[in-house]
């Protein structure tokens, strides 16, 4: 008798984009939650993420000018609570399920970044129509 071919998980797609705290945390937890869900996630690093993490910023609880003002009373509130940091949620998303962080090559060489520069944070370096290949069919896919 013949086995059915193993179901496929959905995949949970995130373009990362913008790199502030408040995106970089959304990016992180909605990873983690997809993860621990039994999805496939996959973390596409673009721009301004790929400079954040090439220059070892990627934890700095940073936001944008216009909540700048509220930025102090958001990191105390953040550290009393004892959240993750963006590299630690990551790492528990891939303890609990699959979670993959890919960095698009042109945003590499649009950057300026070295790809040994952004090496240990990410788990492949591709170019945007491998990138597009693999998450075609996505369930979900988000560009933050």
């Amino acid at each position: 008798m013949a086995t059915a071919p193993a179901k496929q998980k959905p995949r949970f797609v995130i373009f990362a984009h913008h790199a502030t705290y408040d995106t970089l945390h959304q990016v992180a937890t909605l990873g983690l939650t997809a993860a621990a869900m039994g999805k496939d996630v996959l973390i596409v690093l673009m721009f301004w993420t790929i400079k954040k993490l090439s220059d070892g910023r990627l934890n700095d609880i940073d936001f944008p000018a216009e909540y700048a003002a509220a930025g102090d009373e958001v990191r105390r509130l953040l550290r009393e609570k004892k959240v993750p940091t963006i590299t630690e949620m990551l790492h528990e998303a891939k303890l609990v399920g699959s979670l993959k962080v890919i960095a698009c090559s042109a945003g590499l060489e649009y950057m300026g970044v070295d790809q040994e520069k952004v090496a240990q944070g990410v788990d492949e370096v591709m170019g945007l129509p491998a990138i597009l290949s693999l998450t075609a069919g996505a369930e979900t896919t988000l560009f933050i």
